[in-house]
């Protein structure tokens, strides 16, 4: 079989992430680059539990989204994965969620505010929602693109989350800043006005994001 080592990742992932209650039943996805070639890629299918899934039920398929390898149908979201992945070459793993403080943010289509450190230099600053498209459609993968930007989460609207990052574990850090984040963001308005970080750390703290996620870039 092959990228059994990938597919067990994105397995146990899903386990992972019902067991801390970020994902539920049928819901969200995972993608990876295939280690040895950029342009071909491993996709959850369509449709089933998935922390019941096994490595054979793993898909391999192309940018074009032919099937390599698997039996059943690759995710509904494959399109939106696909646009990161050609828009950003340096993310290598996806995962899709629609866990429940974050997915509170994109119902009400409230970007999630910088008031944690760790959300500038892990994520990149705030967290945008791309306009809502029916799931699954090209429309919806431009919105994504369009707020994603250089960072490492979305919102999408009415929906769930994106993160993405260099591996698996980098994403599901990212993920779980994001329900953090927002955890904390919605305690913090029955107490009082959330106060943003001040303008000059966030400043700093992007610097870091952009040193440990893109080090080949021009200053």
């Amino acid at each position: 079989m092959r990228y059994f080592k990938q597919r067990m990742e994105i397995v146990e992932m899903f386990r992972k992430l019902d067991e801390l209650g970020l994902t539920v039943g049928r819901s969200g996805n995972i993608s990876l680059r295939a280690p040895d070639d950029p342009k071909i890629f491993l996709i959850t299918p369509s449709g089933l539990v998935k922390r019941k899934l096994n490595p054979e039920d793993i898909l391999i398929v192309d940018s074009d989204l032919e099937i390599l390898e698997g039996e059943r149908n690759p995710s509904v979201e494959s399109p939106t994965h696909f646009a990161i992945y050609e828009k950003r070459p340096e993310v290598r793993a996806i995962i899709h969620t629609h866990s429940i403080h974050a997915t509170a943010f994109a119902v009400v289509h409230k970007p999630i505010p910088p008031i944690l450190e760790e959300t500038v230099y892990l994520i990149g600053g705030e967290v945008k929602v791309a306009a809502f498209a029916q799931a699954g459609s090209d429309k919806l993968a431009k919105n994504v693109i369009n707020a994603l930007e250089n960072k490492k989460a979305v919102l999408l609207a009415n929906h769930g989350i994106i993160s993405c990052g260099i591996t698996l574990e980098d994403a599901f850090e990212v993920l779980q800043c994001v329900e953090r984040t927002a955890k904390v963001y919605i305690l913090a308005r029955l107490i009082g006005k959330p106060t943003l970080i001040p303008e000059d750390v966030i400043n700093i703290e992007k610097e870091l994001y952009e040193i440990n996620n893109f080090p080949f870039n021009e200053k």
